[in-house]
């Protein structure tokens, strides 16, 4: 999987906080991805994790004393404070911003803080009391004016025993912060490119307990609307019912009709590309029950079906707001290829992603699809879902890149 986090270089400062011991999830999690990752240990975050545990998950030396002259003699605090594409302190504790903010430098970290010209971040974590302190905001306001980026502490039960903000940010929150800062320091190619994909089921009403859908776990149009977030795209998913989550960079929209897809997607018009992923429901009860439908010894009850709209069509044939990127899917079990190229025809959307649903595919992790357009009919190997939307984004850049 390509990952726009692979490959870079991120100094992390590790504070004396409890929270401390999430640092080595971070870590690990950051590896995951592709960073590469030194760090520096401070006295105070000792108390909480070892050398030996943050060692073990860089792969690398952990640098601890400002004054070691085999540490400065392997990587000496100039050269750690600009060998990074960023340096985040987490956690940033009261008296760290304090040091940061005047500019003392009494130890390895806030000696390389101070020397170093990348870019800071800093993950605050401290008492209610310390983090809504006069001094601590007035340090806080410094910092940013410096250009200081700040991921704000969560609120709850902190160790303390007391209830407020001062908590840790999650680490999922922190990663997405460091991805954002990337994205927007890169040259992305779909940077500022508004970008919709519907996913998902879409649930028709029986009566209030009962409703008719199409299997649909909702995995890859999340994966794909992740994917192109990534390459800098301004995403806006219009989504089923599901039990996924995206990225908060990614303005999500829930539904549950397809009636209600259909007039989110024409909202978020106009867009540079609208991929339509979702399982729509064909049709809707035309006679939805107000109450709930009791078994009768009658029989079965009547329902009368009214066609949904066509969504995909709708969209690539918009008289004001035809989008210049239109991307269909197509799941089928039978005659993939001429369904899908019948479906582009029909439908008047420019490519067409035809999954074979005939092995099982529904809600597991691989799929396998192919690419159908006016000229070509690309077949892909059967992949996760994941690298297929990694795959899929790449080729829209490929798409705009050509039509520069």
């Amino acid at each position: 999987m390509i990952d726009n986090l692979n490959g870079k270089k991120i100094l992390i400062i590790i504070g004396g906080g409890i929270a401390a011991y999430k640092c080595l999830d971070l870590i690990r999690r950051l590896k995951d991805r592709g960073v590469k990752i030194q760090s520096i240990l401070t006295k105070g975050g000792e108390q909480f994790v070892t050398p030996l545990a943050v060692s073990s998950l860089t792969g690398r030396k952990v640098y601890q004393d400002l004054f070691s002259l085999n540490d400065e003699a392997e990587m000496g605090h100039i050269k750690l404070s600009r060998d990074n594409d960023l340096i985040l302190v987490a956690p940033a504790t009261a008296d760290l911003m304090a040091k940061m903010a005047i500019g003392i430098a009494d130890n390895l970290a806030t000696t390389t803080l101070l020397a170093s010209t990348k870019p800071i971040m800093i993950a605050p974590t401290m008492n209610s009391q310390m983090w809504d302190h006069p001094a601590t905001k007035h340090n806080l306001t410094v910092l940013k004016e410096r250009g200081t980026l700040v991921i704000p502490p969560a609120a709850g039960d902190l160790a303390c025993g007391e209830v407020g903000a001062g908590r840790l940010a999650e680490v999922e929150n922190i990663i997405e912060q460091i991805e954002s800062f990337f994205l927007s320091n890169s040259n992305l190619i779909l940077q500022g490119k508004k970008i919709t994909v519907t996913a998902g089921p879409t649930h028709e009403a029986i009566d209030p307990v009962r409703y008719i859908v199409n299997h649909s776990s909702g995995k890859q149009g999340y994966a794909i609307a992740e994917a192109l977030y990534r390459e800098g795209a301004d995403v806006t998913l219009i989504s089923g019912p599901t039990n996924l989550n995206v990225s908060s960079g990614i303005k999500k929209i829930n539904v549950i009709s397809a009636r209600e897809m259909m007039s989110a997607t024409e909202q978020s018009l106009p867009a540079d590309v609208v991929i339509c992923v979702a399982a729509v429901t064909d049709w809707y009860i035309k006679n939805r029950a107000v109450q709930k439908i009791k078994k009768q010894n009658e029989g079965l009850p009547s329902l009368e079906l009214s066609e949904n709209p066509d969504i995909l069509k709708t969209i690539a044939t918009h008289k004001s707001n035809r989008p210049p990127l239109v991307i269909g899917f197509a799941a089928e079990s039978e005659n993939l290829v001429e369904y899908a190229k019948e479906k582009l025809n029909s439908k008047g959307c420019d490519w067409i992603v035809a999954n074979d649903i005939s092995g099982g595919v529904m809600g597991g992790e691989y799929n396998q699809v192919h690419i159908i357009t006016s000229k070509l009919a690309e077949k892909w190997p059967d992949m996760k879902k994941i690298d297929i939307a990694v795959k899929l984004a790449k080729k829209i850049v490929h798409h705009f890149k050509e039509n520069q």
